[in-house]
């Protein structure tokens, strides 16, 4: 058994063009003349709404009702974006014999949200949002403390550079995932464990490393 922490936008959720769109519409909400383009997500250093919006030239003052308005405007949408292809199918297959959980720059409600949505709410054991405390790395440490037996493998499933760090820092093993919003040579450079490039691959990967 291991557990498996998997980011959500990016790597479950399909939400490039909600993250386009929304950082746009709150930019424009916020006086903010900034066209937002796909290369302001995907050359983050670290991947948050907060450095999403420093990328968007957004003022620091203003930088926590960007996160909000983004964050809220993920939460007001009719339906929940889109699981990536086979990915339902993998996390299904993954919790029948690992605890799974997420970790995430996104709201710990927009996540429940989509879990439902999907029919996964029974395959995640937790969820660490934006509203919880804690960096990414602490939060990955707090499920290894609150969830893996002494010695057990811990994972991350990421797409940027942060998931990677934040993964070596805490002491689990990095998989980058290349569907996600960064780009393939970022990935490289942040020098992953391993690195995937489908969710078959992925569930590959890890029955692999696991047994």
């Amino acid at each position: 058994m291991a557990l498996i922490l998997f980011d959500f936008d990016g790597v479950l959720a399909d939400t490039l063009g909600d993250m386009l769109r929304f950082a746009q519409d709150a930019c424009s909400e916020l006086g903010i003349q900034h066209v937002v383009t796909q290369d302001d997500l995907s050359n983050l250093e670290v991947m948050s709404f907060a450095e999403y919006g420093r990328a968007c030239e957004v003022p620091e003052q203003q930088v926590g009702e960007f996160v909000r308005r983004c964050t809220g405007k993920f939460g007001a949408k009719k339906s929940p974006p889109a699981i990536f292809e086979e990915l339902d199918e993998v996390v299904r297959k993954l919790s029948a014999s690992h605890i799974l959980g997420v970790v995430t720059g996104n709201t710990t409600q927009n996540v429940e949200t989509f879990l439902s949505e999907h029919g996964l709410d029974d395959c995640i054991r937790a969820v660490y949002g934006v509203d919880s405390p804690g960096s990414k790395t602490e939060k990955i440490s707090l499920a290894r403390t609150q969830f893996a037996a002494e010695n057990e493998a811990v994972f991350m499933v990421g797409d940027s550079l942060s998931d990677i760090r934040a993964a070596r820092q805490a002491g689990a093993k990095s998989i980058a995932v290349s569907w996600g919003h960064q780009t393939l040579e970022m990935l490289i450079r942040a020098a992953p464990d391993f690195l995937v490039h489908s969710p078959r691959e992925l569930l590959e990967l890890l029955t692999k490393a696991v047994y």
